[in-house]
């Protein structure tokens, strides 16, 4: 546990010290001092049109592998919660796409992240964007009240992905489904070899392969799971698109198992959105 709680504190002060560049508090990202990021991250994963209406610091904080909303297929009215919602990029962008009748949350365990994305949210007009402060191991929202889970290159810095994975059941209402953009290994490379290809703040050593994301997702009960390659982002380092609904008859929510630590649902933040996203 000790190593888990050592490992989330990393993550967590690495993306501190990007919020905090961004707004001009701070010099370091990612824990490595330095703000290089592969340019396999961040705004590029969007179209011109999205990045043109979003304020300037949301469009710098984002640290993703992917566009999820390019594949969440939102509609209006929908609820949709973003997983280490950092800056408040595809918060925005859902609060948009869902419309006044719709909301969009974000969760976020980084306290800098939060308040960078409360004053994106402030400048873009968001009113039906939320930002939650907690871990995306312990939501700190109702069982099924979402729609739709989106998720931008965090669950793989995950200590605890059975939990995350449980956790998204839980909150989907049934029938819900999941758009995210997630680093994913090729099957054959094993632990020590992802490692070697990156940390875990740069949204690498902590992938998954696919067979295990898959297995993972079926066991929290998730079905028609889809994992799609995007682009390579190191050596059978994959950005890839995670598809899964939860079926429409679904009774109760799958246990966590024994070994999976949870931290508790944190209080909400404030109105108005840590990894990557």
């Amino acid at each position: 546990m000790s190593d888990q709680s050592d490992l989330r504190e990393t993550v967590r002060a690495g993306y501190a010290a990007a919020a905090l560049q961004v707004t001009g508090g701070g010099t370091a990202c990612c824990g490595s001092g330095s703000t290089e990021i592969d340019e396999s991250f961040g705004a590029r994963t969007y179209g011109d049109e999205d990045l043109s209406a979003l304020p300037e610091d949301a469009v710098a904080a984002s640290l993703g592998c992917g566009n999820p909303l390019a594949v969440a297929e939102l509609r209006e009215g929908e609820r949709v919660l973003d997983l280490g919602s950092g800056g408040g990029i595809d918060v925005l962008l859902s609060a948009r796409r869902v419309g006044p009748d719709g909301k969009a949350y974000g969760l976020d365990m980084t306290e800098e992240m939060l308040a960078l994305a409360l004053a994106n949210a402030e400048k873009a007009g968001a009113r039906n964007a939320e930002f939650l402060k907690g871990t995306i191991e312990a939501i700190p929202l109702p069982a099924g009240t979402i729609d739709v889970v989106i998720s931008n290159c965090v669950i793989n810095l995950s200590v605890d992905k059975p939990a995350v994975f449980a956790e998204m059941f839980r909150v989907l209402r049934p029938g819900g489904r999941i758009g995210i953009s997630d680093v994913v290994a090729e099957d054959h490379l094993t632990p020590e070899q992802r490692a070697e290809r990156g940390n875990y703040v740069g949204c690498i050593a902590g992938a998954l392969s696919y067979a295990e994301y898959r297995a993972g997702l079926e066991t929290a009960g998730f079905g028609d799971a889809e994992i799609t390659p995007a682009h390579e982002v190191a050596e059978g380092m994959w950005s890839a698109i995670v598809r899964a609904v939860k079926p429409a008859d679904a009774q109760g929510t799958p246990a966590v198992p024994a070994t999976t630590e949870s931290t508790g649902a944190a209080a909400a933040a404030g109105s108005g959105g840590s990894c990557c996203g």
